[in-house]
Order: structure tokens, then sequence, then C-alpha cells
């Protein structure tokens, strides 16, 4: 098995990646209305299971539910916040998945939901956007591959939208914890 995975759809990989075992291939179609029912469902276990967090940590702020796509999202905001994200996103990482095993317990499946703390993911996002960008520029000007720094999964997918929006490709190379994107030319 080769140590390369081509992305071919940014959404598709990054469904492989939370769903290994293709277990959302045998499940019956959802509607619209069910799914954001759903979502909002894991948003408000989330939240009561975040509150809980803060009130044992006495920690101040306020946690606002979202449905973005196909994923529930929950920020929290305000107080001093930064000890919970930490130098770069391994307590925030730590946190959401504490956060999606709550609603696993709560609802027997397997949730894609995502955890912001004072906008961190959202800054992040941001930054990876115009990484992506500026290595897609850099493929397109010189017909070379460019092999970007150990990312993880999120920050990956982040990537590898921003690289198909300017029209190139790009693949995941490597294993954990140093699996990395290379943009490539067309």
């Amino acid at each position: 098995m080769s140590d390369t995975t081509a992305v071919t759809e940014a959404e598709a990989s990054e469904h492989a990646l939370d769903d290994p075992a293709g277990e959302a291939a045998e499940k019956p179609a959802e509607t619209q209305a069910e799914r954001i029912a759903r979502l909002e469902r894991e948003g408000d276990i989330a939240a009561d299971y975040l509150e809980g967090l803060l009130d044992i940590a006495d920690l101040d702020g306020d946690i606002d539910m979202d449905v973005e796509g196909d994923r529930a999202s929950v920020s929290i905001v305000g107080g001093k916040l930064s000890h919970l994200v930490g130098a770069e996103g391994e307590v925030l990482d730590a946190l959401q998945e504490l956060t999606r095993l709550a609603v696993l317990r709560e609802t027997g499946e397997r949730s894609r939901l995502m955890l912001d703390i004072d906008g961190h993911r959202a800054t992040r996002r941001s930054e990876l956007t115009r990484i992506g960008t500026e290595a897609a520029r850099k493929v397109a000007e010189t017909g070379e591959p460019v092999k970007l720094s150990a990312m993880s999964p999120f920050e990956r997918k982040v990537v590898h939208d921003a690289v198909a929006a300017a029209g190139l490709r790009s693949e995941s190379e490597g294993e954990e914890p140093n699996r990395c994107v290379v943009v490539l030319p067309v």
C-alpha cells in the first residue's frame, strides 16, 4: 500500500477521515429536516457537556451552537480561555474528541462536530487557506510540486479545499503525525 493518498474531492477525503469503516453508507437516507434536527441535538449535547466542564474548571465562557454544512459547530467565546486551546491547538483537539465522545455516549452515533474556542479554528482556517492558495500559486508559476509541513486532518482538509478552489490538485503524504499536503501541478 502506498503512503500517498490522492485527494480527488476534498469533501470525500474528509468524510473518509471521519468514517474510515464506511459506516455512513449503511444508514438509510435522511431528510434535510432530520439531518438538521440530528445536528442540532448533537450541538445541544455538546453544549451541555462543555458547560459542565467550564463549571468544574470554574471558567467563564458563552457557548454558541450552529449547523455548518454537514456538522454541528460549537464555539466557546469570552473569558480567559487561551489555555483551553493550547500552544498549537492540541488542548482544543483533545476537548473536541472528548466532546464527540460525550455525544456518542448520548446518541450511540459518532459525531463530526467541530469545536472552536476563542476563534482559534476560524483564525487557523484563514491562515491555512492563505497557505494553500499561496502554495497553489507557486506551483502554477513553477510547475513544480510544493510539499507543506505536517498538519492535522482538519488543517489538511482546509488546505486541500484551498488548492482545489485554485484549480489545482493535492495529495496527503506520509503517516500521522507527520502527514502533510503536497500541492501538484495540473
